[in-house]
């Protein structure tokens, strides 16, 4: 019978805590282009391009609205953070790749191969890259928790939700592992205090000119690649 309780009792827990947090973060959330203020920064959160053979829409969605933004004139520079486990696995250059196919600048386009979880990829943007306010984009159950994260670091973020895939058993999926995911990032920062795996020397991307002087290159180079 304690054990049925305890269950009971935990299953409350996780369900208030995801609740919460698409709560705390309503407010910061944009579902469209018109809606997006002009940003410096803009950090596109990596995912896998492929789903085994098949493209993975949930990257599709956040590359397609990347180059969008930049395209409308609402995003200066961009900061691709992701995994780079491997030389056939590398989020950050393949993002970058699919940008610089849509005609995105090389020079405004930086790199962050150790984002490998989420926390990496908000914690370091304010740690290593020195950027205090910026937009994020990723799926509107992403953002929640990124902007969870960046709310505990004192970041001024904001984040576009941009569509996620039509298959409703992926997206169902991926929701339930959300959940728990979310009483992780509360563990993580509240009680943990978990860091990212590793960080470094500053190297911002907006230098504090009055000239313009082109942003300093990508940080961190390629682990595996």
């Amino acid at each position: 019978m304690l054990v049925f309780v305890l269950l009971i009792l935990f299953a409350v827990a996780v369900i208030a805590v995801d609740r919460w947090v698409s709560y705390q973060a309503s407010e910061r959330i944009i579902t469209s282009y018109d809606q997006v203020q002009p940003f410096d920064v803009a950090v596109v959160l990596g995912t896998s391009k492929y789903i085994g053979k098949t493209l993975n829409s949930y990257y599709t969605h956040r590359i397609e609205a990347a180059i969008e933004l930049y395209r409308l004139d609402k995003v200066q520079y961009f900061l691709l953070s992701g995994d780079n486990a491997h030389r056939s696995y590398n989020e950050p250059w393949t993002m970058k790749r699919d940008l610089l196919k849509a005609g995105v600048p090389e020079s405004v386009i930086h790199l962050d191969y150790a984002g490998f979880r989420t926390l990496d990829s908000i914690v370091r943007a304010k740690k290593i890259f020195v950027s205090e306010n910026f937009l994020i984009i990723t799926q509107r159950f992403h953002c929640e928790r990124a902007l969870l994260i960046a709310n505990a670091y004192h970041i001024n973020a904001q984040c576009l939700a941009v569509a996620g895939p039509d298959n409703p058993a992926q997206t169902w999926s991926v929701r339930i592992r959300e959940i728990f995911a979310r009483s992780k990032a509360l563990l993580d920062l509240y009680i943990i205090d978990t860091q990212p795996r590793f960080l470094g020397p500053q190297q911002p991307i907006l230098r504090e000119t009055d000239n313009g002087d082109a942003p300093l290159s990508d940080t961190i180079p390629a682990a595996n690649g």
